[in-house]
């Protein structure tokens, strides 16, 4: 008689079924309110990334009559004071803002991560020099230091990338030293130790994935700042030049015709609220699901 085997997966499979049941564990433990705000901010990520799909109209070229009133004429949500379509222009614009929602969280877990972690391992001098360099930009106001530094560098999205990444990764360096120094204490850390693996070994093998977790969650609670803060720099007039399809600056422009054509400013500001309050909720359903609570 055959007798049936028992199936085991393979080790990618088994990383595919964790990452699997990982979502599935952030989507069913989370409330009904962070529920919809996983939905929310899914709905919007596929938005923009169909962007060049969806848009009816080139975003960057007039389409209709200025000041066309949404759902008149074929537009959506309307034309603005040039007649551009604001509908194609908020999904170029909400591309963008993900995108460099993107590059900032990255450089800024990268960046901030490398230096808590050296810090962490390292100790002595090492550590307190680089905390003390880290202390000296968070003494300092973030917002009003991006703001010099965008406006120094000229008017342009990149700049304004930059700036926001020069003084958003020493959160992530005191987060990652923390956890670091806090895992260091750990009786397996003192065991990897009198077994002979030297500090980078630790570090990367133990001490790195250990403290990922309370990184993760950090990164996915900084995105709504973020996403409010690339908005307002843009509003500011820091962003790209017109007629690039950035919302803080479609807001901007758009906010002396507010009493009038109200649409023109208010479209771009619901996205940008909307993609906050996605974000936001996702992040706590992430802390909420990993017991991290910020």
């Amino acid at each position: 008689m055959a007798v049936a085997e028992t199936f085991v997966p393979s080790s990618p499979q088994r990383r595919g079924m964790a990452k699997v049941s990982g979502a599935r564990k952030v989507f069913t433990g989370a409330t009904k309110v962070d529920r919809f705000g996983l939905i929310l901010l899914g709905l919007l990520v596929v938005v923009a990334i169909l962007a060049p799909v969806i848009a009816p109209y080139n975003p960057t070229v007039p389409s209709g009559i200025p000041f066309t009133p949404p759902l008149h004429g074929g537009h959506l949500l309307g034309t603005d004071e040039v007649g551009y379509d604001i509908f194609s222009r908020v999904l170029y614009g909400l591309r963008e803002s993900l995108l460099g929602v993107l590059i900032v969280v990255t450089s800024g877990v990268v960046i901030g991560g490398f230096i808590g972690l050296v810090a962490g391992v390292a100790g002595g001098w090492l550590d307190t020099v680089l905390m003390r360099i880290t202390d000296l930009f968070l003494a300092l106001p973030s917002p009003l230091l991006a703001i010099a530094i965008a406006a120094a560098l000229g008017p342009s999205f990149p700049h304004v990338l930059l700036s926001v990444s020069i003084v958003w990764w020493p959160f992530y360096a005191r987060i990652m030293r923390g956890e670091v120094r806090a895992l260091a204490a750990r009786p397996h850390l003192e065991a990897a130790r009198l077994a002979g693996a030297g500090p980078v070994r630790r570090g990367l093998r133990h001490l790195l994935p250990g403290a990922m977790p309370a990184i993760i969650v950090t990164a996915s609670l900084d995105v709504g700042n973020l996403v409010v803060t690339l908005a307002g720099l843009s509003f500011l007039g820091l962003g790209a030049p017109a007629p690039a399809p950035e919302l803080g600056a479609m807001a901007a422009r758009g906010l002396q015709f507010l009493l009038q054509q109200w649409w023109v400013p208010v479209m771009p500001g619901i996205t940008v609220f909307l993609l906050a309050l996605g974000a936001n909720m996702s992040g706590d359903a992430i802390a909420d699901a990993t017991g991290l609570n910020a």
